[in-house]
């Protein structure tokens, strides 16, 4: 139980979820000219599970400080878990979804592509043991990686398949994944701002520059707020210029996506204490996992 913890596993199947979806509920029923099989699709999900596994570890690893702090209850490494025995399962996982990346591009014919797991991998060592401490830039890097991990499936299941004749299609299948990992870039990073507030005295500790060090708990709160806004925006515009002759996209979008970040919205405005961010953390996640899941509506409407 201690080693599933250590990795965030429920992080992990939503990223299973999510991929599985961007495949299965959008690509294929959209009639998109694919490069994965089952049996491809699966590696190159596991090789993104292990390198984000890897990379919930490391960040662990250099977190224990500020763990110790901000939620001491959840410590594993020290604890269940030995610093040693952590880094040695942050190898295994990085080697196994490297090897398993570079399996997967040759399988597609594009050994090149073997290069974005590298990069990934490299970035979640440098934002754990560096960029996270940085104003910002972490929080948008990770959330860049986030976006990635949706963003992933069509570069390896699309681009490859490409021709001249498909090409305008393959594009437009392309720009439907790319608006959902634009959704989950934008969710994640406000949801980053809400846990650096959340994270403010273990942060302080630590001697980290994260945005409410930097400019305060109460201008950082009112920046969650702002940025709150943001998808609310976007989504009206969606749903009143894009899908307004879809009812079921629209009643889905208004009542399980628009609703829930409203009322998201609403909570940051209110929010004082450690107890409301943590609350409108996990609210977000929630809103990110509701607006992949309408990927299904693709099916019916």
């Amino acid at each position: 139980m201690s080693l599933l913890k250590l990795i965030r596993w429920k992080n992990l199947l939503m990223i299973v979820l999510i991929q599985l979806l961007v495949k299965y509920g959008l690509l294929e029923p959209l009639g998109a000219i694919t490069s994965l099989d089952a049996f491809g699709i699966s590696f190159l999900i596991l090789s993104t599970v292990c390198i984000a596994a890897a990379g919930n570890i490391i960040n662990d690893i250099y977190d224990i400080e500020t763990d110790l702090v901000n939620k001491p209850q959840d410590v594993i490494i020290g604890k269940s878990i030995s610093e040693k025995n952590a880094f040695t399962l942050f190898i295994i996982f990085n080697v196994v979804g490297v090897g398993l990346g570079y399996y997967v591009s040759f399988l597609i014919g594009k050994t090149a592509f073997f290069s974005l797991f590298i990069v990934i991998s490299a970035l979640l060592y440098i934002y754990a043991s560096y960029l996270k401490q940085t104003f910002l830039i972490g929080n948008i890097v990770v959330s860049i990686l986030v976006g990635l991990s949706v963003l992933i499936v069509p570069i390896f299941d699309l681009l490859p398949a490409i021709t001249d004749q498909n090409q305008h299609l393959q594009l437009i299948y392309f720009k439907q994944v790319f608006n959902y990992a634009m959704f989950a870039f934008l969710i994640n990073l406000i949801r980053e701002v809400a846990k650096d507030i959340e994270d403010i005295d273990g942060d302080y500790k630590a001697h980290m520059n994260t945005l409410p060090i930097v400019i305060g708990r109460e201008r950082a709160s009112n920046v969650l707020f702002a940025l709150t806004l943001l998808p609310i925006l976007m989504l009206i515009y969606y749903i009143v210029y894009v899908i307004y002759k879809l009812p079921l996209r629209v009643v889905y979008f208004l009542f399980f996506v628009l609703g829930p970040l409203i009322y998201v919205s609403i909570k940051a405005f209110n929010a004082k204490t450690k107890k409301h961010f943590r609350y409108i953390s996990n609210m977000l996640k929630l809103v990110m996992l509701l607006g992949m899941l309408s990927i299904l509506l693709y099916t019916y409407a």
